[in-house]
């Protein structure tokens, strides 16, 4: 299985950066996530809840991070449990870089899945895969708005019409995950931890 998106940040590189190795802001934003606790250098243990169709099941999974280049970019590995539910493993690339509006999050992942998950079929895991970063990276932005409301908020004024009143609130485009330093690492963790 392999999943790929990229998405706009009104926040900077670095604060992107600082925001998916932060374990509680990932926790916070990773849906069903219940543990982000480091194990060592540059590895992670996660937990999760999840359902997917008609299977439910506790994930536990394991994060290793490599290719680290702070606040670029870096390589994730990952495998995760869900007992009679199955198991999954893969590998994510994340990037991050700056640009006028923020930052741009990109990611790649790459993940095999087997058990009673694997026998729901391709299209519905690609489904709540999908589904599952989207709500990553919507909870991760409302989460960086109220980390950085100043950044979205000179977002907001740049892309007003002339003679309108700035908008408050206005979100930038996302949906990752990783962290350890990672992001999409969320989107990306959100969708390995899940297999």
């Amino acid at each position: 299985m392999d999943m790929q998106g990229s998405r706009q940040l009104a926040i900077s590189q670095q604060q992107a950066w600082d925001a998916l190795n932060d374990p509680a802001v990932l926790k916070a934003c990773i849906p069903g996530c219940d543990k982000v606790e480091p194990t060592g250098e540059n590895q992670y243990t996660i937990g999760m809840a999840l359902k997917i169709g008609p299977v439910s099941a506790k994930f536990s999974g394991k994060i290793t991070l490599s290719e680290i280049n702070p606040p670029a970019s870096y390589k994730l590995s990952f495998e995760g449990q869900g007992g009679p539910a199955g198991f999954g493993k893969g590998s994510a690339e994340v990037k991050l870089t700056p640009n006028e509006g923020g930052c741009e999050l990109s990611y790649t992942v790459h993940a095999s899945v087997g058990g009673k998950i694997a026998q729901l079929g391709q299209r519905l895991i690609d489904g709540a895969a999908k589904s599952m970063a989207e709500d990553f990276f919507r909870r991760f932005d409302e989460e960086m708005q109220r980390q950085h409301p100043e950044s979205y908020a000179a977002k907001a004024e740049a892309t007003a019409p002339s003679g309108a009143a700035p908008a408050t609130g206005a979100k930038g485009g996302i949906p990752a995950w990783v962290w350890g330093a990672g992001v999409v690492l969320a989107a990306v963790v959100a969708y390995l931890v899940t297999r």
